[in-house]
């Protein structure tokens, strides 16, 4: 059975497989303390499941570089429970003229592999693989990984970290999310973009708006304040990505959407009451069919009394502040 894979820019080329379903997917996740219920809820809107190690096999296939959390994709070609059963398979390997480079992928968890031998270890995959070997420039990365006592050897895509380049925006509030955060719930929002339409009625100086747009999320965005929208105007065209963006209140917004995002007001130039929490939520009841809110107070009643289900949330800290993230459904 013949598998093949296309890096962007560059040839085609064909691999052999053996003794593997096509469609496996190693990700390799970095778990900090303060955002492993944030990871956590990511893992389950795009996999259905979670888990605290620092690796997950899945069939579906995410973009590495969408998620803040994954440091790389593994697309799993071989799989052995030694080593020596992963050299044996690598040398069926056909790249078809296509130059290639083997890296030791590092894992967190309490066995250590030292600089040296990951080396070897490369080395010792590398040679047996029939073909041009380039350390600089390769045409593809492969990947040898130690996961749960057994080795996995496949192409492997580094994450790109957008969402760092994203925290360089001309207009910025301490209030908003973090774009690491951002990314995150929008991604808890809209994990497969495919057709699917999402507003942010609420969208502030525009901090998720930009990192659903890096994704392909088809999103529009309005607020209420009619002078904060200039600036996020100007932050979502500065990184070249384009977008409706309205003065508008949440409780005239028309139309159907299969998602909201709304980050709750929350600072000292947006107080809002309970009796109009339950205003915006029942509004947004009238066209989205799911909404994702982040808010720092406890709005579960408010929630219920707009109509919606919570189907899933999560707490993210900063020291001593807390804002809970809540997925909620018709």
């Amino acid at each position: 059975m013949l598998w093949n894979g296309e890096k962007q820019g560059e040839e085609l080329f064909t691999l052999l497989l053996t003794n593997l379903e096509p469609g496996s997917y190693i990700y390799n996740y970095a778990l900090p303390d303060e955002e492993k219920s944030l990871c956590a809820l990511e893992m389950r809107s795009f996999f259905g499941f979670d888990t605290e190690l620092s690796t997950l096999e899945s069939s579906v296939k995410i973009d590495q570089s969408r998620s803040p959390f994954m440091r790389g994709r593994m697309d799993v070609i071989f799989e052995g429970e030694q080593l020596e059963d992963v050299i044996e398979q690598v040398k069926k390997l056909e790249l078809n003229g296509s130059t290639f480079k083997v890296m030791y992928v590092k894992v967190a968890g309490p066995e250590k592999v030292d600089f040296k031998e990951r080396r070897r270890i490369e080395r010792v995959v590398g040679l047996q693989i029939p073909g041009e070997p380039e350390l600089i420039n390769p045409d593809v990365l492969f990947g040898i990984m130690n996961v749960n006592g057994g080795w996995v050897f496949g192409e492997y895509h580094s994450s790109e970290a957008v969402w760092l380049y994203h925290q360089q925006k001309p207009h910025s509030y301490s209030t908003s999310l973090s774009t690491r955060v951002a990314r995150a719930v929008a991604n808890i929002a809209v994990p497969d973009p495919a057709g699917v339409k999402a507003i942010d009625p609420c969208c502030g100086i525009g901090t998720v708006v930009v990192e659903a747009l890096s994704m392909g999320i088809d999103i529009v965005a309005s607020d209420v304040n009619p002078l904060i929208l200039p600036g996020t105007r100007e932050n979502i065209a500065h990184f070249g990505y384009a977008a409706e963006v309205t003065f508008k209140d949440i409780r005239k917004v028309t139309g159907s959407y299969d998602v909201a995002i709304i980050d709750m007001p929350y600072n000292l130039c947006s107080v809002i009451t309970p009796e109009e929490q339950l205003e915006m939520l029942q509004s947004t009841f009238k066209f989205a069919d799911k909404v994702v809110i982040v808010t720092i107070e406890p709005i579960d009643s408010i929630i219920g009394d707009a109509g919606f289900e919570i189907a899933d949330r999560c707490v993210v800290r900063k020291g001593n502040f807390e804002r809970e993230i809540i997925v909620c459904k018709k």
